[in-house]
């Protein structure tokens, strides 16, 4: 193609140029409507308005602007205070209520503060007494804003140096690319360190604003190639670096809340990490605990737990199973404890600390996620899962259960339950065929992983109800799973939104519904309490069941984005 001509003029705008490049290139354009679009492209009113700001600013920007007064605040005042004493014409009463308007007075604050300020850091001179037989001594400036400088020292056990210890990744050290680890400090600010705790000269940083002179001696080490941190973890713990004893140092610590994601930048130190939140625009990292360390003190923490063996048994028990009620007519099943293929002491073993994760978002020819329902008796649970299925049964489904019960008169092999023998249900339990089972009355129930899977087949959401303990088994490549925590209000609001409704009971032999009795209220929250404590960090969402109209429609808005939007899943998710 030629070279398109600009005009004559050498200083022709941009904004003209963009007016006569459609005629320009009429020529070499093959259809009227590629011409039509190219009109409507270059006319586009907006694009003109912003190249003439453009032009407007460069032209500013070539002019090297200055102020012409840098007090318009006080100005205005003086002027205000003139009107005053002037006969209030109309001229002069507009005037006065303009200059009075909180919007103007902040524009002209705002102009004074800018008009004064001088951008550029002043720094100060070399000093004179360098000792010239120090060949290996560097002077360093570094001008410090609010921002901490990001890097940590430390003692020398061997020559009681004080060291540079690390460099926070993104800090202004680290940008500054002039001081590395094991570098020796011998001066800060022309204050000798040799004999000051790492603690006084944190201090003396601390409080050391705009330029900051050191003087170090380059560490002989080789420093390792930096790596690039590309990894997401998802915390399973709450932690405050100000309530840490064994942090180096507290003010570069980041704290961080349960299910945030930090992105590691650093795994250089075995014992404390580099990380900053995920979306944080601050470059600069903050130390956290490692992972490894971190469960070495969690375990520390830990007390010994005795493994009993788990027994079934017709008594009351808050882990009774509720997705049984909801479509099963035998009710009595509310007095059986269930339990995983694993016991829950198996769980109590794993210290949640870390969890590697990556971002997913379903694909429309993917099977849909499995749905674990997670709370205590009595919570709602059941209600919230029967409206959602009502809601669209042709969405939604659940697990058919097991059973080595006889079949009753008006019941269908498949539909209410599948019923097997005995032999039958023990091999499967002994092949790990079952999420949950457990056993009332001589007889085994249970729900197995094939029923999850034959939901999943139907290209329906499957709604899973089951024992916290349970959940981390399902937390798999196959299923990537969303486990929803139902959490009941305060007790006064369980007293209040409960005084008319029914709990199932398992008092008698009967397994009537009766009212609810304060101990299960006191129970409700005891449970939910536990579940928290112990399983929260495998919890992607709670849903306080304070209202059921209210948690039904924050539960289906829950499902709604589920399918649609992009979410942190464990990496071990993203591949087979």
């Amino acid at each position: 193609m030629p070279a398109l001509s600009t005009g004559s003029g050498s200083d022709t705008g941009l904004y003209e140029l963009l007016a006569a490049l459609p005629a320009q290139l009429q020529p070499h354009v093959d259809s009227q409507e590629d011409l039509t679009f190219l009109w409507d492209m270059f006319g586009e009113k907006s694009l003109h308005s912003l190249v003439k700001i453009h032009e407007k600013l460069h032209y500013y920007e070539k002019q090297n602007p200055v102020p012409i007064l840098h007090s318009a605040a006080a100005l205005a005042d003086d002027l205000a205070e003139e009107l005053q004493s002037k006969p209030l014409s109309s001229e002069i009463r507009e005037l006065l209520k303009l200059l009075s308007k909180p919007n103007l007075k902040a524009l002209l604050s705002v102009h004074d503060t800018v008009a004064q300020k001088n951008y550029d850091p002043v720094l100060p001179p070399m000093p004179d007494d360098i000792d010239e037989e120090e060949d290996s001594v560097k002077i360093i400036r570094l001008v410090k804003n609010r921002e901490p400088l990001g890097a940590t020292i430390k003692r020398d056990e061997h020559t009681g140096a004080i060291v540079v210890a690390r460099i926070m990744r993104g800090g202004a050290a680290d940008r500054s690319g002039l001081i590395h680890v094991g570098d020796e400090l011998r001066e800060v600010n022309g204050i000798p360190v040799d004999d000051k705790k790492p603690e006084e000269i944190i201090q003396i940083l601390a409080q050391s604003q705009g330029a900051i002179t050191f003087k170090i001696i380059p560490s002989v080490k080789e420093e390792m190639p930096a790596k690039d941190g590309k990894m997401f973890i998802r915390a399973l713990f709450d932690y405050d670096p100000n309530e840490d004893k064994a942090i180096p140092c507290k003010e570069a610590g980041l704290a961080f809340r349960k299910g945030e994601i930090l992105h590691v930048m650093s795994q250089d130190d075995a014992t404390w990490w580099q990380a900053k939140h995920d979306g944080d625009a601050n470059p600069r990292a903050g130390l956290i605990p490692s992972k490894h360390f971190q469960e070495r003190r969690f375990a520390l923490r830990k007390p010994e737990v005795q493994i009993q063996p788990l027994k079934i048994s017709n008594r009351k028990s808050s882990g009774f199973r509720r997705s049984f009620r909801l479509s099963r007519k035998d009710k009595k099943t509310n007095k059986s404890m269930y339990e995983c293929k694993k016991s829950d002491q198996y769980d109590t073993a794993d210290i949640p600390t870390y969890e590697e994760v990556a971002k997913y978002k379903r694909q429309p020819n993917e099977k849909y996620r499995l749905v674990v329902l997670v709370g205590p008796v009595g919570v709602g649970l059941n209600e919230l899962k029967r409206k959602l299925l009502i809601s669209d049964t042709q969405h939604y489904g659940v697990t058919v259960p097991h059973t080595t019960r006889p079949r009753r008169g008006q019941e269908s092999d498949g539909v209410e339950y599948v019923f097997i023998s005995k032999h039958l249900f023990e091999t499967d339990v002994q092949n790990n065929k079952f999420i949950e089972y457990g056993e009332y009355k001589n007889n085994y129930y249970g729900t197995s992983i094939d029923s999850v899977r034959s939901v999943l087949a139907k290209n329906k959401v499957c709604l899973l109800d089951v024992q916290p303990h349970t959940v981390k088994h399902l937390r798999t490549y196959e299923f990537k799973p969303f486990v929803i925590f139902i959490k009941p209000p305060s007790l006064e609001r369980l007293r209040e939104t409960r005084k008319n409704a029914k709990i199932i009971s398992s008092k008698d032999e009967k397994g009537t519904a009766k009212p609810f009795t304060e101990e299960d209220f006191q129970e409700m929250i005891k449970s939910a309490q536990m579940m928290e404590s112990q399983y929260g960090h495998l919890f992607d969402k709670v849903i306080v069941n304070d209202d059921l109209t209210t948690a039904y429609n924050e539960l289906k808005t829950t499902f709604d984005t589920l399918e649609t939007e992009t979410f942190w899943v464990p990496v071990s998710w993203l591949h087979s």
